[in-house]
């Protein structure tokens, strides 16, 4: 018999909230992160009006609140994120999901558009996987673009082919609460759309 296996995306489906924002009221305070969302909200309005892609203007944020910070001190950070204040973030209902898996021995993997940097940590601490997006690194340091391509809709379910053989697994799950989600909903055995 074959093994199962779970996709959950992060933000909204595990979390309450959107994590980017969140990563940066951490990192950076409260002031900083509302004083940089005035100045970049020219841009902003710009993509909700679906003028600038999805990953543009996250690479725009992402430059604008972390470029040039060094790595090892964002890694630590995002660690002191995932420790002190994501759990607070995070719904019971999909702690409980995640956990049922684990408990039947399916493997549990998290797929997200968020950084890695943030959500690994977490993942880690459950044992189970992280995929997400990653960030570009140069001379050891956040440069704010984003790493080969947003982990978002389609390029969610290439990375999961990029890292599992799909074909040995019985049963495949995904859970997801937005249009970026589908992709792996419609990839799996079971699609769950905002339940579990």
């Amino acid at each position: 018999m074959k093994p199962s296996i779970a996709f959950f995306d992060f933000d909204g489906t595990i979390t309450r909230k959107d994590t980017l924002f969140e990563i940066i009221r951490f990192h950076k305070g409260e002031a900083s992160l509302y004083t940089g969302l005035l100045i970049l909200s020219p841009a902003l309005v710009l993509f909700k009006m679906k003028l600038v892609s999805n990953q543009a203007i996250k690479q725009l944020v992402l430059q604008y609140f972390f470029r040039n910070m060094p790595e090892e001190v964002f890694r630590e950070r995002c660690a002191e994120f995932c420790r002190e204040r994501l759990p607070s973030l995070v719904r019971d209902s999909a702690l409980n999901a995640i956990r049922q898996h684990l408990a039947k021995g399916h493997q549990v993997s998290v797929v997200t558009a968020s950084g890695q940097e943030w959500v690994a940590p977490w993942c880690e601490s459950l044992g189970i996987g992280c995929i997400g997006t990653r960030l570009e690194i140069r001379d050891s340091k956040i440069t704010g673009r984003i790493y080969g391509v947003n982990c978002n809709g389609v390029e969610k379910v290439n990375r999961i082919k990029q890292q599992f053989d799909l074909s040995g697994y019985d049963d495949i799950y995904a859970y997801g609460d937005t249009v970026g989600d589908k992709p792996m909903l419609q990839m799996a055995t079971y699609g769950y759309f905002r339940r579990f």
